[in-house]
């Protein structure tokens, strides 16, 4: 729910992919050892190797910076192996390699979920694994205090390893991978390292779940966490048709409703029942159905605490979990306490957008236009993490804008990141971290709106006048001294292409 993008900026801080923590020592078995120490179904958990180009949004027409890491994965199904997102996130070449083998065998990425960090692979020539039974994934979430195991390659190591713990905490946590979506999680206290990330967690006999963060630094010691079944199963499931198409959202936030006067002033028995309604997101799923004062009693059939948990075959779980079930055009039904009256609300699920503006995105190739020197790029945490804007307006705009809903006023926001020094933009390296207003008279609502506007035939003839949000002063370019500027700046600076804009 959007409710969890105001949780602790200290958690979402603190919990890293495995690629980057390490939490204790794993022992390694011995590569001879793998059919009887491990057994062999345990020769389907493979290592993966990622090449990648991690693109650069501080100059987003260079090519990008290269980058390699491992992690692990795990066959299951007929040529189809499972791995964490963020193992092949930005791939330029994937490879995997048999336990007990070292070929490097090619592999592409099918299907890749950043929201969940889960990614399906398959190998250009899958022989090596014919012969090869695939792990069997469970049906639901394990109990506390049960055991399991934790499969993989940690530390970058070539042999494969097991650790050993029990199931400590299942909670509804932030995916460290996206920093913005929060699903189902398995806490575990087995020891898990850098490299673990992908690799199977086994309960009896069955994947329980898929390794893939903990806690960075000395936040907490012997602290993993596991992606459960049932996200698996939803992954699964979603790209059965050969698309996957994300995660669906009410889009609402809720608070507690625990003092006695407030549960006698709405008319509630204080049966420690029920949860306010504090906001509702236009063009959200909710929009127009839910209304800020409704108390939440039941989500399809489940009754939700005054903590907003249900139980679900004796598990207490975050009533979010039954909306992460669904997909896109399910229907989900709430009974609803409103006006003192009980009240049935049937509402059809979609996705909510613009939760993406904080989200970490991947596989995208940087928005951008350069004119005479000057950079417009589209507002996202990817630019914002690159350029570290200090700009007021732009920190509102990023920190706010699903919760003030700015997404009205600006379906896209622009921003001026860069002045590239040249004489025709002399003195306007100060207005570099503005919000892009209008360009020429033309509103600029998105990065698709600016080569238009410069182009525009109705424009001043002899200058460009851009508009900054908050600035009285506009910038003032003049048109004739434009196209030789564009050839020396881009030159100069090594700029490939003047724009990119999909």
């Amino acid at each position: 729910m959007i409710k969890t993008l105001l949780r602790s900026v200290a958690m979402q801080l603190s919990l890293v992919v495995l690629s980057g923590i390490s939490t204790g020592i794993a022992q390694e078995l011995p590569l001879d050892e793998k059919t009887t120490s491990l057994g062999k179904q345990y020769t389907g958990i493979v290592r993966i190797e990622n090449a990648s180009i991690v693109p650069d949004f501080a100059t987003p027409w260079n090519a990008g910076l290269p980058r390699g890491g491992s992690g692990t994965g795990f066959l299951i199904g007929k040529n189809l192996f499972m791995t964490n997102a963020h193992v092949v996130s930005d791939s330029n070449r994937v490879i995997i390699k048999k336990v007990g083998d070292s070929e490097p065998l090619l592999a592409r990425i099918l299907h890749v979920a950043h929201d969940c960090d889960l990614a399906v692979l398959e190998l250009e020539d899958p022989s090596k694994f014919d012969d090869v039974e695939p792990l069997e994934i469970g049906d639901d979430i394990p109990k506390l205090d049960t055991a399991v195991k934790v499969v993989g390659y940690p530390i970058g190591g070539e042999r494969i390893s097991v650790t050993r713990g029990v199931v400590s905490r299942i909670d509804f946590l932030a995916y460290s991978h996206s920093a913005v979506d929060y699903h189902l999680t398995v806490q575990i206290d087995a020891a898990i390292n850098p490299g673990n990330s992908g690799g199977p967690v086994i309960q009896d006999g069955k994947v329980a779940g898929v390794a893939f963060q903990g806690y960075s630094g000395d936040v907490a010691q012997s602290t993993g966490y596991m992606i459960p079944a049932p996200v698996m199963r939803r992954f699964l499931k979603d790209i059965e048709d050969g698309t996957y198409d994300h995660y669906v959202d009410l889009a609402v936030s809720d608070f507690p409703i625990l003092n006695p006067a407030l549960r006698r002033a709405l008319g509630l028995p204080n049966n420690g029942q029920g949860i306010m309604v504090g906001s509702v997101n236009a063009e959200g799923s909710a929009d127009g159905k839910l209304e800020i004062g409704d108390v939440l009693l039941e989500i399809d059939g489940y009754p939700i605490a005054s903590n907003g948990s249900i139980d679900i075959r004796g598990e207490k779980v975050n009533m979010a979990e039954i909306v992460e079930r669904k997909f896109a055009g399910d229907i989900i039904n709430l009974k609803v306490w409103r006006d003192k009256k009980p009240l049935d609300v049937a509402i059809e699920l979609k996705r909510f957008l613009p939760y993406l503006i904080s989200a970490r995105q991947y596989e995208q190739r940087p928005e951008y236009v350069m004119y005479a020197g000057l950079v417009f790029q589209p507002l996202d945490r990817n630019m914002m993490s690159a350029l570290k804007l200090s700009n007021i307006e732009v920190r509102r705009f990023f920190g706010y804008y699903v919760a003030d809903e700015l997404y009205k006023e600006l379906p896209e926001v622009v921003v001026l990141t860069t002045v590239l020094p040249d004489a025709i933009n002399t003195h306007l390296e100060g207005y570099a971290g503005g919000i892009v207003e209008s360009i020429n008279g033309t509103n600029i609502l998105r990065l698709k709106d600016v080569l238009p506007a410069l182009d525009n035939e109705a424009a001043p003839k002899d200058f460009t006048v851009i508009q900054l949000r908050g600035q009285g002063r506009p910038l003032v370019l003049e048109k004739a001294r434009v196209p030789g500027a564009q050839v020396r700046i881009m030159s100069k600076y090594g700029v490939r292409e003047d724009h990119y804009v999909e």
